[in-house]
């Protein structure tokens, strides 16, 4: 449940990681075999996922240990050409499921479940960019996250 301000085209399953490759690519980066295999991973978690439990569970699938922290690296490289979104209070990310598509994070995160519901508003996220240049800050990543309890939990 999203809240858009502006208009693109959401992808999932196949479709998901082509667009991750493609934008990926198209930013000048390889698509490699273990590129794949972590965003395979994270497109398949509807909540926040960690490193941890990604690299886990590659391990697990492919019979040899996948270290974290290259699962890190990765993530890391998936977040800053806009394929992940990282819930910064719970260290999890989340497969941007519009990859290419550029905007602030704004996120609702349910304390009880976990949930990481993200909302685009393209007029919330600039009202903090110019709030932030009337001190004299230069916003590179604006990022809200709203702790809670979501509506499921909530009863």
């Amino acid at each position: 449940m999203a809240s858009h301000s502006h208009a693109h085209h959401e992808h999932s399953g196949p479709s998901l990681i082509d667009a991750a490759r493609d934008a990926l690519v198209d930013a000048g980066e390889q698509w490699t075999g273990m590129r794949e295999s972590v965003f395979a991973e994270l497109a398949r978690h509807e909540c926040p996922v960690s490193a941890y439990d990604i690299a886990d569970n590659l391990s697990r699938d492919r019979g040899k240990r996948v270290a974290p922290n290259s699962v890190y690296r990765i993530l890391d490289l998936f977040v800053a050409n806009n394929l992940a979104l990282r819930v910064e209070s719970s260290n999890a990310f989340l497969a941007n499921t519009h990859p290419g598509c550029e905007h602030d994070c704004i996120f609702l995160v349910c304390d009880d479940c976990g949930e990481a519901t993200h909302i685009d508003d393209d007029e919330t996220s600039q009202r903090v960019r110019n709030l932030a240049k009337s001190m004299a800050f230069q916003a590179r990543r604006p990022i809200i996250e709203v702790r809670g309890i979501c509506g499921s939990c909530k009863g």
